[in-house]
């Protein structure tokens, strides 16, 4: 018996138009969760199209290739990271593509899964791992890194200007074994005082980000995929917090530019030539009407661009 699958996919009609899907087209699904998205693109690019879905997560790879069967050959699953888009693409011959999608947010199956400890709303082991085949987990942070780097991570990759109050905490608390005591701990140190958001997600997000590299990974994961577009092809990034934001804004915006050189340099000395064409100069956000739907698609930006 398969798992229920409950994940509602961000933005899926601005997603569709973003990549400016086809019949025939080729696409990559770089973050595959439930297969929501790859599900719709398939749709959109009957007859003929092909979708390659990618995902770090193994669970989430079977669960996507039950759901997706029906679309046969048209439809490929590898389990890997993003940041080895480049080298899975040219494993499976699948290049020049039409469009690649990243949506960087948390699944509903990493979140609602036990065992997994992303979640802070259940008593699940610290580990936060997007693939059980990484080594460090979320305990190895919590309970292992010196105070002042715990406070450096959730300043930098959680942005909470209670760091340092947090980090002493959880040092002091030690050994904390489950996603709740850790989310416990934090809420007493850091309390709502009339925050809409729990006082822990920024620490959860930031030990998230840490484990699996995330923000290394999606600029690495960039790079390649402007490489397997062809002219005219689509980059369409989905993100969900400042950090990668500016990451996807700034990569898009130099790639954009024939000229990349310091503000004032006489004669440009880059060489560098411009690969994107920026679609969306301000990213899309989702409608009130799907965030009334979907709360988890309330800090969804996203941003496009086009190979030229």
């Amino acid at each position: 018996m398969g798992l229920e699958l409950h994940h509602e996919p961000v933005m899926m009609p601005e997603i569709m138009q973003a990549l400016n899907v086809q019949p025939g087209g080729r696409y990559i699904d770089g973050t595959l969760g439930e297969g929501g998205h790859s599900k719709e693109m398939l749709k959109f690019a009957d007859p003929g199209g092909q979708v390659l879905g990618l995902d770090a997560d193994a669970e989430a790879i079977s669960v996507a290739t039950d759901r997706l069967a029906e679309h046969g050959d048209a439809f490929l699953a590898i389990n890997t990271n993003f940041r080895d888009i480049r080298a899975t693409a040219l494993k499976y011959e699948f290049v020049p593509v039409h469009g690649v999608l990243f949506d960087l947010g948390v699944s509903s199956l990493q979140l609602d899964r036990e065992s997994r400890g992303f979640s802070f709303r259940r008593s699940d082991p610290l580990d936060m791992r997007f693939s059980f085949d990484q080594q460090i987990t979320a305990a190895d942070i919590v309970n292992g890194y010196a105070e002042s780097e715990l406070a450096d991570i959730i300043f930098h990759l959680g942005e909470d200007r209670a760091a340092r109050r947090i980090a002493r905490a959880i040092v002091r608390s030690r050994p904390i074994l489950t996603s709740l005591e850790l989310a416990d701990l934090i809420e007493k140190v850091n309390p709502r005082r009339g925050k809409r958001t729990h006082p822990a997600t920024r620490t959860f997000q930031a030990i998230r980000i840490a484990v699996n590299d995330e923000l290394s990974a999606l600029e690495t994961a960039l790079e390649q995929a402007v490489s397997l577009l062809g002219q005219g092809g689509r980059l369409a990034v989905i993100s969900y917090h400042s950090l990668e934001d500016r990451i996807v804004k700034n990569f898009i915006r130099k790639q954009a530019s024939d000229c990349i050189c310091p503000p004032g340099t006489p004669i440009c000395r880059c060489d560098h030539l411009a690969t994107l064409k920026m679609i969306t100069r301000r990213p899309s956000i989702p409608t009130d009407s799907e965030i009334a739907s979907n709360p988890r698609a309330r800090s969804a930006k996203l941003r496009v661009a086009e190979r030229i």
